[in-house]
């Protein structure tokens, strides 16, 4: 359910989603600037970081 939950969240907000997966780690803040570069790559790199950063 948490995984889900994170999915949505970085549909919506790219950052959002990657920061409950890392929090305040250099991953959140390397979405940040991709997120503000465009939406595209923001949630590409959310979804790549739910699929593969440190698996809970």
């Amino acid at each position: 359910m948490a995984d889900f939950l994170r999915v949505v969240l970085s549909i919506i907000i790219p950052p959002l989603g990657v920061f409950f997966k890392v929090g305040f780690g250099m991953q959140f803040w390397i979405n940040i600037v991709l997120t503000l570069l465009g939406y595209v790559p923001g949630l590409v790199h959310a979804i790549w970081i739910l699929a593969t950063y440190g698996r809970d």
